[in-house]
């Protein structure tokens, strides 16, 4: 068998200003500061002679890899992203980038935020707008109920409120 996996499906291509903000800051935090410690640090290692028996050189050069990876994941996918910074005008209805709180017939209210899939968070309440919950939300409005799977059961939950916050 081969390690050939199939690509991995990409997620929708918009972002919020801050989870940009947030990559940004990440790979400029990667580029600048973690990157040159580590060098540093493999540089120091491999100053000590046989290279295949020191730990310090040998995982040093794996982090290398890894904080290059990420850094070049990052900047290609923040060329190809759209950061949506515009409030929609009917403000009354779930777009991307709304904080939508729902409540089932009990009485407990839960809020979620649609943001892209680079930045979701669930016990932060950021949902991926390609996840089942989002997808549901998507185009309803206020006082709109929204049957959404709660382990093996439907549950009704009610649109209560949606706001969205300034860019």
């Amino acid at each position: 068998m081969g390690r050939w996996r199939p690509p991995r499906r990409r997620g929708s291509r918009y972002i919020t200003p801050e989870g940009a903000r947030r990559m940004r800051a990440e790979a400029k935090h990667l580029w600048e500061e973690e990157r040159p410690r580590v060098t540093q640090a493999v540089s120091d290692a491999a100053k000590q002679g046989d290279r295949s028996e020191n730990a310090d050189y040998i995982y040093g050069k794996k982090r290398l890899r890894e904080i290059d990876s990420r850094v070049r994941f990052l900047t290609k996918r923040l060329e190809e992203i759209t950061v949506v910074d515009q409030i929609p005008d009917d403000r009354e209805k779930v777009f991307f980038g709304a904080w939508v709180t729902l409540e089932d017939d009990d009485g407990n209210t839960v809020t979620y935020r649609i943001v892209g899939p680079d930045e979701f968070d669930v016990k932060a309440g950021l949902i991926s707008m390609d996840s089942p919950v989002a997808r549901a939300l998507l185009g309803r409005r206020l006082d709109d109920d929204v049957e959404l799977r709660v382990g093996e059961r439907w549950v009704t939950h009610y649109v209560v409120d949606i706001r969205y916050e300034e860019p």
